[in-house]
């Protein structure tokens, strides 16, 4: 069964002709990927075309994979310049989390929001909420340190900075997070209290 050989094998495998090698690749790092790229794109459908441009560039470009870091850190250095060109060329729009026209309820429908008031009140959701408020550098650097439980170097490889650099700018992301955790959360804090 090839989902338990090694990248590198698998990549190995890819290069001498094995297709099946490397749509294995592509499953076992998908999620993370996409996970990624949804970190910046924001939207679903933009964050699945980053990642499908993504997996296209690895395999067009594996056999130029030099193996002094992890395929997933290099993988992972795709995604973020992919992702940056793709909002380079998008320049979205972006509108403000404090909009209330995102919770408009359409007469006589229940609202979404209504449905899933107790599941959003989780951990996770306001994590996330807050991750997806921060800029697309601060996002990546949160993503990859604890979803992707890289290292400061590796995350220095990925995203072509100095590790000291990065030290700095998780940290930054950190505070930042933290700031928009306590201001997301101080309304449930009162309510709790």
């Amino acid at each position: 069964m090839q989902s338990k050989l090694s990248d590198i094998e698998l990549i190995e495998q890819t290069l001498a002709g094995n297709q099946a090698a490397y749509a294995d690749l592509v499953k076992r790092h998908q999620r993370f990927v996409f996970t990624l790229a949804m970190r910046f794109a924001k939207t679903r459908e933009d964050a699945e075309e980053i990642a499908q441009d993504c997996f296209v560039k690895a395999y067009r470009n594996l056999a130029s994979f030099q193996q002094q870091s992890k395929f997933s850190t290099w993988l992972y250095s795709i995604v973020y310049t992919t992702s940056m060109t793709f909002l380079r060329k998008k320049r979205v729009d972006t509108s403000s989390i404090d909009d209330d026209e995102g919770y408009i309820q359409i007469e006589g429908k229940p609202s979404a929001y209504d449905a899933h008031n107790i599941e959003n009140k989780s951990r996770s959701f306001y994590l996330n909420q807050a991750i997806e408020q921060l800029l697309p550098d601060d996002a990546a650097v949160i993503t990859l340190f604890y979803k992707g439980e890289q290292s400061l170097e590796e995350i220095a490889q990925t995203l072509g900075m100095e590790a000291n650099t990065v030290k700095v700018k998780l940290f930054r992301a950190r505070q930042r997070l933290k700031e928009k955790l306590e201001r997301n959360l101080k309304h449930e804090v009162k309510e709790l209290i």
